[in-house]
């Protein structure tokens, strides 16, 4: 079974959700949505979310899935493991973010 690791892209982005959602509906809501991030992340390893392929015109190798309203991108690291690489607001266009993090 695959493990997952947060790369710093979608780190900063989990710091990004984490603070809006605590600003507008509270700590628990917060937590509760950085909670189920996180359970998304380690079904990606144990193949229990269904991923699609970052199509061919980003440039970029990896997966996609999504949770709620974000688009989680991921990739397979060299020694198995699965990347986290970022994490995008659905209404988010941002394809230099997104090559940045894949970088």
């Amino acid at each position: 079974m695959a493990r997952f690791l947060v790369q710093q892209g979608a780190a900063l982005r989990i710091d990004e959700i984490y603070r809006y959602t605590l600003k507008e509906w509270g700590s628990t809501q917060a937590q509760a949505y950085i909670n189920g991030l996180f359970d998304s992340f380690a079904k990606v390893g144990t193949q229990d979310i269904i991923s699609r392929p970052v199509p061919a015109e980003f440039g970029v190798d990896g997966f996609f899935f999504r949770y709620e309203k974000h688009l989680v991108c991921w990739r397979y690291l060299s020694n198995g493991d699965v990347g986290i690489v970022t994490i995008l607001h659905e209404r988010m266009h941002q394809i230099e973010r997104f090559k940045d993090d894949f970088g």
